[in-house]
């Protein structure tokens, strides 16, 4: 390549890259045709003359998502970059990248299950208005009361089969009654106890991961006492799942309030094809490590920071453990 012919080769570049020309533009300007410019443009890509450089912004996150799937045996993890959010910016990030990711995974004629919680509750809220045909939504968990009702499962069931044009099924009892005896009762109901059948037989659960100490649903539903807190404490729980305590291992915790919950059991959870849990924010770190731990769920989607954090304490534990 002569300078002259290489002149010719940058001025076509910086028409073309810097100038926004199109191809046709630039072959009128120079009396050629249009694939003469474009052959032009190949070479100086050959040549060095053109570097394009991509700036993906998504790199690092692929890669937690990456990471948290070896890490723990995911199908899938979902890792929102939340960096500079503020706490309402954060939560309607998740929400709607939560959202996208549930409305790829339903297929029509599928059984939906749902729980409770903030992160659900954001992501229904964000979920687009797209038809399924045979779809049906059924709370997994019981929920009563006057504390944000919009986040119990019922709620969320009703919500989510609107957005999404297709029935669901009530769960018309509380997630936690005062007795063993009377759960029983309860689930003996048939309307109740169809409901549960129906949990049983889902396609798809979506959950979420509570914290029972740190701005716990369960505690500010009025289910949850001091009492019953320090119990749960002592006997090393860090989460809730479908409103069932486990613990740091994650193990069901034995304490007698997993035995009046009404809803789901986490057997039967795992029996599930496909299990997303949801959870964002530092203070769902052990929360999250318990869930996959005890491998309640299959897939998972939480927040840039959070999956962070996650990845380099499992990391350290591991190392301290050769």
């Amino acid at each position: 390549m002569n300078i002259d012919e290489r002149k010719n080769m940058v001025r076509v570049c910086k028409m073309y890259y810097y100038e926004s020309w199109t191809q046709e533009k630039i072959a009128e300007k120079l009396g050629v045709s249009r694939p003469v410019i474009s052959k032009m443009l190949q070479r100086a890509r050959e040549e060095g003359i053109i570097e394009i450089v991509i700036h993906d912004d998504d790199h690092e996150v692929s890669k937690l998502e990456n990471e948290l799937e070896a890490l723990f045996n995911l199908k899938q993890a979902l890792v929102v970059p939340t960096k500079d959010l503020n706490k309402e910016l954060l939560s309607s990030a998740v929400g709607k990248a939560a959202a996208q990711f549930v409305l790829k995974l339903i297929k029509n004629g599928d059984r939906v299950g749902v729980s409770w919680g903030n992160t659900l509750y954001h992501m229904v809220r964000e979920f687009p208005l797209e038809k399924k045909e045979n779809v049906k939504i059924i709370p997994l968990v019981g929920g009563t009361g006057n504390y944000r009702n919009e986040m119990h499962s019922n709620q969320i069931a009703y919500e989510l089969s609107k957005k999404l044009g297709v029935t669901c099924d009530t769960l018309y009892a509380p997630a936690v009654v005062e007795t063993e005896e009377l759960r029983e009762q309860i689930i003996g109901m048939p309307n109740i106890s169809a409901v549960l059948q129906e949990g049983e037989n889902i396609d798809l659960a979506l959950v979420g991961i509570g914290n029972p100490y740190s701005m716990s649903t369960m505690e500010r539903s009025g289910y949850l006492n001091e009492q019953v807190l320090a119990e749960l404490e002592e006997l090393n729980t860090v989460a809730d799942i479908n409103s069932v305590f486990i613990t740091r291992e994650g193990t069901v915790t034995q304490h007698p309030i997993n035995h009046k919950v009404i809803g789901l059991g986490l057997e039967q959870l795992k029996k599930t094809k496909t299990v997303v849990g949801m959870a964002f924010g530092l203070h769902k770190i052990d929360c999250i490590l318990a869930a996959v731990r005890g491998e309640y769920i299959n897939m998972l989607i939480t927040d840039e920071s959070t999956a962070s954090h996650i990845i380099k304490l499992t990391k350290i534990t591991q190392k301290n453990e050769v």
